[in-house]
């Protein structure tokens, strides 16, 4: 492992993280309703969901029981090119819907809010990432999926936290000198195990920025058996203390073939339905965000994310609105970043679906 020194040198622009949205409770009687209701509007929009693990346990679960898809981003990525349904709707946030646009221009693509956006996309605009990449046209530009269609159309490769290890390493291994955007967490955990030279991106997830080192020690010696499992996208005092790093997969994963009773887990809450669902016997422990120097400003859970609902979900079926548009040039240079990840992926044998999918 490499641990020469990363540069940074861009300082990104300050993203204002919206509050949670409220949504009117419903009963179990309300709820039933407005799923059955949902399922209908699918079939008569002949339109497939396709969510995140991180959204409502009650949209993944709707997902699941309409034949959709709920799965990480490589998996989401690769999964509009796999249904005759004509219209995707994604339930995440919008570079998602962006990406399922892309690589299928031919079908509409909806989000229950076009709103629903991330803080490592709005903190790499893509004017001043141009720039930068203008500054360094001897690197090999990779960017995470967290980015804009306009970024993206600006890469060499675009990778998930599920992929960026082995074409990172692929990449070096050619001899190749990398730029990447935009979380620096991963950016710099990827140049840790791969020792490629990378210039970094300063961005960060809302989320995962949240987790406090200390906490998360202090939260062990109460629970010694658990085990931690940790997204990339934390800081390094966090994932100094993983017994797994790695994508949302990959924790889903360990919680369900792993010996340990408790779980600690850093990284947003939306991942919990899966992991109970896959292994109900399991406790799963939040990784604290409290403490001195934390804003909790987001505490687990993706403000953006939690503008996904059951009500307006029922709501774009209804009107057809919120559809993802991608203009003709940025979707032609956008795509190459996006197919090369997808070619590597199918080559080298690596999923981003759980066991029996």
């Amino acid at each position: 492992m490499s641990t020469r020194p990363i540069e940074f040198r861009v300082p990104v622009p300050h993203v204002k993280v919206p509050a949670h949205p409220v949504w009117p409770t419903l009963d179990a009687t309300e709820k039933s309703h407005l799923k059955r209701r949902i399922k209908e509007l699918l079939k008569a929009n002949n339109a497939i969901l396709v969510a995140h693990y991180y959204v409502d346990g009650d949209l993944q679960e709707l997902a699941e029981e309409t034949g959709g898809c709920v799965a990480d981003s490589l998996e989401m990525a690769r999964y509009g090119s796999t249904t005759d349904a004509a219209t995707l709707v994604v339930c995440g946030v919008r570079f998602m819907g962006e990406t399922a646009k892309i690589l299928n221009p031919e079908k509409r693509v909806l989000m229950p809010d076009l709103g629903a956006t991330c803080s490592l996309d709005e903190g790499c605009p893509a004017d001043l990432f141009r720039e930068f990449c203008d500054r360094h046209p001897e690197r090999t530009v990779v960017v995470y999926a967290n980015t804009s269609a306009e970024v993206k159309a600006r890469a060499d490769w675009m990778v998930t936290s599920g992929i960026a290890l082995p074409i990172v390493r692929h990449l070096h291994e050619r001899g190749e000198k990398i730029l990447w955007a935009p979380d620096r967490h991963l950016g710099h955990y990827v140049q840790q195990h791969t020792g490629a030279d990378m210039l970094l991106w300063e961005g960060s997830c809302a989320v995962h920025e949240e987790f406090k080192g200390f906490a998360l020690e202090r939260l062990k010696r109460l629970h010694p058996e658990a085990a931690v499992l940790v997204h990339p996208e934390s800081p390094h005092e966090v994932l100094s203390q993983a017994d797994v790093v790695g994508s949302t997969t990959a924790l889903i994963k360990a919680v369900a073939q792993l010996p340990n009773k408790e779980f600690i887990v850093a990284t947003d809450d939306g991942i919990f339905w899966k992991m109970h669902q896959l292994a109900p016997d399991k406790k799963l422990i939040s990784a604290p965000t409290a403490g001195a120097g934390a804003t909790c400003e987001s505490c687990a859970h993706c403000p953006w994310m939690a503008m996904n609902s059951l009500q307006n979900l029922e709501q774009v079926l209804i009107s057809g609105e919120n559809a993802i548009e991608v203009a003709a040039d940025v979707r032609r240079n956008a795509v190459r970043s996006i197919r090369r990840m997808l070619d590597f992926a199918a080559e080298h044998n690596i999923s981003g679906a759980l066991p029996g999918r």
